[in-house]
């Protein structure tokens, strides 16, 4: 025994000795998402809402839409990195998107970097030349930032593994017939007078009388909701014009908020929250991912959450901006200056105003119920709230550098209150009856939830 032994001593020394540094396999631990930090996708956050600022025809739906393909880009093309979540190719009806190689090395920033600067220019196909410059010089300069200290190969195969994606999600995109390319007619298909057949429906509003936007709209593409019943809000009020009705009743509330004039707090939540018009500021939806921005930024967010929650928020913003807008046409019910002018006071104006043109007594173009703005507001803050918790507090600083109001930034106890300021905010502003934000909190918040409840995990 005492031979054996030292037998097998003597064996596996030289075993030992004959093994040469190549010979010996160590087990990389693969870098994963969560290892890296939210910043990249902030980067491009900041870039899409400079270009959506200006994008004509982009309000109210091809800018959440592009935000939910942008999002759920970066997502797949994530996935080989969050082993706990899975792809959704093959979930969505011909949705197939490349797997990627769970055994092979990624840089999950590049990834991003490379999957944003492919689509941006896609989605904002009239974007000017100075805006599209501006986002590849962020591109570059995260690209040389990023790799350092990358292998080539890593490097090679993150920005490969990014535009196999990207392409992939650009092609599934292309292939919805109302959603692609809708900014570019986007009052096309559907015409007011043939829907206009009595004192209640609704028309063109002073003083711009603008022809309806968007009245196609909810027929485009969802991702959580699997049918047209499904984008449909519960009726509103039955119409009325006697004085003891609940519609009218809800008409005089619009009425008495701003006139013979408006208080500051009511004028200063109004302004904080309108986000109306094209070359001032963001979109309503896109207010949304301000504020996303912001809760990132405080958290100190790992890539892997900021990656989920981009992608849950942009679908979240294109699934209720299209229930939203499938309602308003479907209900077809007249703006409050409409009724109010008609009813009430003949010489009654809405808040709303351009501070950009100085042009008064706005209205958005298209059907009063329910609202967009709380639609996608409450839709956005169940997102967050899922993922940050419900008690989260903040201060909203989106237009602290705006001089044309009082921008000062607004503390929040929740995102539940923010959500609930901002639907309220168009009743003082009078462009919305109160049953236009209650509606649209509810259907905001549910499709917030049929969003969370996606097969996002294994």
């Amino acid at each position: 025994m005492k031979n054996l032994k030292l037998f097998i001593v003597i064996i596996l020394g030289l075993f030992i000795v004959g093994c040469t540094q190549d010979d010996v396999v160590v087990d990389k631990k693969l870098p994963l998402v969560s290892d890296f930090d939210y910043k990249v996708i902030n980067d491009w956050n900041t870039t899409f809402l400079r270009i959506e600022r200006y994008a004509d025809g982009y309000r109210p739906g091809p800018a959440p839409r592009g935000l939910a393909y942008l999002g759920l880009a970066a997502y797949e093309a994530c996935i080989p990195g969050m082993p706990e979540y899975k792809s959704f190719s093959g979930y969505f009806p011909g949705f197939q998107v490349p797997a990627g190689d769970p055994n092979a090395e990624y840089n999950w920033p590049l990834v991003v970097n490379e999957t944003y600067h492919y689509l941006i220019p896609l989605f904002f196909s009239q974007a000017t030349q100075q805006q599209l410059n501006a986002a590849d010089d962020m591109y570059n300069s995260n690209l040389n930032r990023l790799k350092t200290n990358v292998p080539e190969e890593v490097v090679s195969r993150s920005i490969a593994r990014a535009r196999e994606v990207a392409e992939a999600v650009w092609n599934y995109a292309k292939s919805d017939p109302i959603g692609h390319e809708h900014y570019l007619h986007n009052t096309e298909g559907w015409s007011w007078q043939d829907n206009f057949k009595k004192d209640g429906d609704w028309k063109p509003t002073p003083p711009d009388f603008r022809l309806p936007v968007g009245g196609v709209w909810g027929k485009a593409r969802t991702f959580s909701l699997k049918s047209e019943a499904e984008r449909l809000c519960p009726p509103p009020l039955p119409f009325s014009e006697a004085t003891n009705s609940e519609f009218y009743a809800e008409a005089l509330e619009v009425y008495s908020q701003n006139t013979p004039t408006i208080s500051f707090e009511k004028e200063w939540i109004s302004m904080f929250w309108h986000d109306d018009f094209l070359n001032v500021t963001f979109s309503p939806a896109c207010r949304w991912i301000s504020v996303a921005m912001q809760v990132m930024e405080k958290e100190n967010t790992n890539l892997r959450d900021a990656v989920v929650l981009l992608a849950k928020m942009g679908i979240a913003m294109n699934d209720a901006s299209i229930a939203c807008w499938y309602s308003k046409f479907y209900y077809n019910v007249e703006r409050p200056v409409t009724y109010i002018q008609r009813v009430i006071d003949p010489n009654w104006e809405p808040h709303l105003y351009n501070a950009v043109t100085g042009e008064k007594g706005l209205t958005p173009p298209f059907p009063t119920y329910p609202s967009g703005h709380g639609s996608m507001g409450a839709a956005g803050a169940e997102i967050l709230g899922s993922m940050f918790g419900y008690g989260h507090s903040m201060t909203d600083y989106s237009h602290e550098t705006r001089t044309d109001f009082s921008g000062m930034p607004r503390a929040y106890s929740s995102f539940l209150s923010m959500t609930q300021e901002n639907a309220w905010s168009r009743i003082p502003l009078g462009v919305h009856f109160r049953m236009d934000a209650e509606a649209a909190t509810n259907l905001g918040t549910a499709i917030g939830r049929k969003v969370n409840a996606l097969p996002w995990k294994k």
